[in-house]
């Protein structure tokens, strides 16, 4: 039984957790921090259907591709410090909620931005600038605070709170020049990104980089990647409603709920068809590209809830698109969604598998044919079935073969 002491959320020092310490799982707070997100990606998913719906699809793949950007980097930032330093107590617990509250900021200016790039104002980026100062305070005050408490890696650490803050001081001179030219504002973004991206390459290559847990780091982006999911499952909700309402239950409503049920477990199948935890723990250094191209995984995933969503407008007649349109903004994140998924597969074994273009070739042809079948008159639901079997392709083929390929592949890794 635990002593009182350990019951106890009183001031701990940040010395660091163990980076092979066995069955670190995500704790109570990292699920409770992950729920600020469920709201961000609905927010952004939601600002994407609508304006693709009206067929402002310019202005839906810029906001959205922004939007996405910045709220999973929050994301990351956070996850990254946590399964290095989680000390549980008070005032990490604190510090962040402070965090959490600048999420929910964020998020509140997704619209706002959308609205500014509709219009042709200056990029409004104010709301989520605001939102990521409230983040970055809390997450500067923890990498301070892990640099005095933790000396062997204290370069580490400062070089941390250092980009994190320079980075923030970027995207503070990104709303002010939002007024100039778009010249000056893709530049000034272009930095924000850029140092935003080189603080974990510069961090972790400083006396050792931060103790974080494989496992446990593999979890939290499994965990985020369920998440997004629920995009789909909404989608499919709205888009089955629509039909309901307008006619009831019916073959059409059936196929769609089969499709959406389906294109959303599919994909969650492939996705733990990777082997991160395991390519992470001998591979150390794979660990900040692998964490970067979760970003395109998480934005195709939400993506592909909103496609979902932008057939209920349709559906309802509230769209200026038809639903070869529909159909088009639920295969394109598919498809983006499984070349992604194929590349870091790729990647993390260092091998391209010759019977991954057998399923490449097999995805393309399945989302082929869907776009086939619907621009032939069939209706929407008939084209999410075949949209659905992209990635049961994969899986398939997981399932019959792959899985001794990847087991072949693992036991190099392991010598």
């Amino acid at each position: 039984m635990p002593t009182a002491s350990a019951l106890h959320h009183r001031l701990r020092r940040m010395t660091g957790r163990d980076p092979l310490q066995a069955h670190r799982a995500a704790t109570p707070l990292e699920l409770l921090f992950d729920l600020t997100f469920v709201v961000a990606f609905g927010q952004a998913a939601d600002q994407l259907a609508h304006y693709v719906a009206e067929g402002h699809v310019a202005v839906a793949l810029v906001g959205f591709g922004f939007s996405m950007l910045v709220v999973v980097w929050a994301w990351i930032n956070f996850s990254w410090f946590a399964s290095a330093y989680d000390t549980d107590d008070w005032l990490f617990r604190l510090l962040t909620m402070v965090q959490m509250v600048g999420v929910l900021v964020l998020t509140l200016g997704i619209p706002v931005l959308f609205v500014s790039l509709d219009e042709g104002a200056p990029f409004e980026n104010g709301v989520m600038v605001a939102g990521y100062v409230v983040m970055r305070v809390a997450l500067v005050g923890q990498w301070l605070r892990a640099a005095l408490q933790d000396p062997p890696r204290r370069a580490t650490n400062l070089t941390y709170a250092g980009m994190v803050f320079a980075a923030q001081l970027a995207w503070v001179v990104l709303y002010f020049v939002r007024g100039a030219s778009l010249w000056i504002v893709a530049s000034v973004a272009v930095v924000a990104v850029s140092l935003d991206i080189l603080g974990p390459v510069v961090g972790e290559r400083r006396r050792g980089g931060t103790p974080w847990n494989p496992r446990h780091i593999a979890e939290r982006y499994g965990l985020l990647v369920i998440i997004a999911l629920g995009e789909s499952i909404f989608g499919t909700v709205a888009t089955v409603s629509a039909i309901v309402q307008a006619d009831g239950w019916s073959k059409e409503a059936v196929m769609i709920v089969v499709a959406g049920v389906g294109l959303t477990f599919g994909m969650w199948w492939t996705y733990f068809i990777v082997p991160s935890a395991e390519v992470l723990g001998v591979r150390r250094a794979t660990a900040n590209a692998w964490s970067y191209a979760h970003i395109v995984l998480y934005t195709a995933i939400a993506a592909t809830g909103a496609g979902l969503h932008v057939a209920a407008y349709v559906i309802e007649d509230h769209a200026a698109i038809g639903e070869l349109g529909a159909l088009y903004s639920v295969a394109v994140p598919v498809l983006v969604y499984m070349v992604a998924f194929f590349a870091l597969y790729s990647y993390l074994v260092r091998e391209v598998d010759a019977f991954h273009y057998v399923l490449v070739a097999g995805v393309l042809a399945t989302l082929a044919a869907s776009v086939l079948f619907v621009a032939l008159g069939a209706s929407i639901g008939v084209g999410l079935l075949v949209v659905m079997a992209a990635p049961i392709v994969v899986v398939v083929g997981y399932e019959a073969l792959g899985y001794r390929h990847e087991a072949a592949v693992l036991a190099r890794l392991g010598k």
